[in-house]
């Protein structure tokens, strides 16, 4: 008989492919930093960034930007998440909603948030709320257009027969149009994860005392590309972070989706 696998021992089954990945990136990195194909000075090599970064953590200015950039981009992805899911299931369910609202959502997708930044600053200052309605703009328009698919895609024998026996519309959400829609808001919700990250870094370029890509901006302004690549690194674990926790929210939450 097989023994069957603790869940220790799954979970290190399914970590197993990533770490490899990681691995090797990281002995390419090492190598790449140390073959002189480019200058010392601007490739930094794995322990470098590490230094870099463990100097940021010990005076302080790490969990500072850290804590600036995740509360803009936290407020903002909610903020755009819950709006763009919402208009999502509107315009997906309603057909002529859709025929007035998706024109204008496609006319605004192909704009990005950075080319707000002048345009947002003018109008709220160089504050909080122009940086994280920027954010909230870009994860709006991300979601909108999974939720709007997902939605319009379940079957119209679904929604007809909750009505023809009597389902409100209340229900008729909650029990027909939100679990058959479900796998695409998770997928929108951690696309939108990472649109907020992109989002947020055209945010504090736009003007900011504090932040991960505030202190990128600095960091490059001196040439301290070992500080820059820690900034970059930390960047990157956010989204895998997020990501991480929006896939095991969908499993919990809905695990009939494929998430």
């Amino acid at each position: 008989m097989h023994a069957i696998p603790s869940p220790a021992g799954r979970a290190i089954g399914r970590l197993a492919p990533a770490l490899g990945t990681a691995c090797v990136v990281l002995a390419l990195w090492s190598l790449l930093a140390r073959s002189g194909a480019v200058a010392p000075g601007l490739l930094p090599g794995p322990g470098a960034t590490a230094a870099a970064l463990v100097a940021g953590a010990r005076d302080g200015t790490l969990a500072t930007d850290l804590a600036a950039s995740l509360a803009r981009a936290g407020q903002g992805f909610a903020l755009g998440a819950v709006a763009g899911g919402a208009l999502g299931f509107a315009t997906g369910y309603l057909p002529r909603l859709s025929a007035a609202v998706s024109p204008l959502v496609s006319f605004l997708r192909p704009i990005p948030a950075v080319a707000l930044v002048p345009l947002a600053t003018a109008w709220f200052g160089i504050g909080e709320s122009a940086k994280r309605l920027l954010i909230a703009y870009a994860v709006l328009l991300a979601v909108w257009l999974y939720v709007h698919d997902g939605v319009s895609r379940v079957p119209d024998s679904y929604v007809r027969a909750a009505r023809s026996l009597g389902a409100p519309l209340h229900r008729r959400f909650t029990e027909v149009l939100l679990p058959a829609a479900a796998p695409a808001l998770l997928a929108a919700l951690r696309y939108g994860a990472s649109v907020a990250l992109l989002a947020l870094v055209a945010a504090e370029l736009g003007g900011a005392d504090s932040g991960l890509a505030y202190r990128l901006q600095v960091d490059g302004q001196f040439l301290r590309v070992d500080r820059m690549f820690a900034g970059l690194l930390v960047l990157g674990l956010l989204g895998v972070a997020a990501d991480l926790v929006l896939a095991t929210a969908g499993r919990r939450f809905a695990h009939w989706s494929a998430s």
